[in-house]
């Protein structure tokens, strides 16, 4: 009678185990949208191609006092950081890296996707290079940034004095 009460307790047992491990794969979920919707890059719509509305990035992001790291038109990529950045005490460091991605529309315009992560090395003393990086999420420079995109292209089609 004992062996079998042992595997009824166990398989119980197994089973709410199981019923747990559901909710809890529940609740991780639910967790990890929540943050994948803060995440979410932001995006603007030019009326104008590919090509001019990278060199419009590219001046844009410069305005703004970004470096250029990587990419190209052909990629329809442009990564770039700007200054670093220090803490009240000279220890610490903090960088903003942009990532704008440019995709063509099938009317003729450009898509602009840009994501901006805060990199921010709390000792850069005694743990050089070992920074977090974190999205930053409402932030006026996602406004900024298509503003002067958008002021860039204007320049480049305004007819010559």
């Amino acid at each position: 009678m004992k062996p079998n009460l042992i595997w009824l307790l166990s398989a119980l047992g197994m089973s709410a185990l199981l019923a747990g491990c559901d909710s809890l794969s529940d609740v991780s979920e639910h967790v990890r949208e929540k943050f994948a919707s803060h995440e979410k890059p932001k995006t603007h719509t030019y009326a104008a191609n590919s090509r001019a509305t990278y060199e419009a990035v590219k001046i844009a992001a410069d305005q703004m006092g970004y470096r250029f790291q990587r990419g190209g038109p052909a990629q329809g990529e442009f990564d770039a950081v700007n200054g670093v950045g220090t803490d009240d005490m000279m220890r610490g460091t903090s960088q903003i890296s942009m990532k704008v991605r440019l995709h063509a529309t099938l009317d003729g315009g450009t898509e602009v996707t840009v994501t901006l992560d805060e990199i921010i090395e709390a000792d850069s003393r005694g743990k050089a290079g070992q920074g977090t990086s974190s999205p930053l999420r409402d932030t006026p420079q996602y406004d900024a940034f298509f503003r002067h995109v958008q002021q860039a292209l204007d320049a480049a089609n305004a007819p010559p004095k």
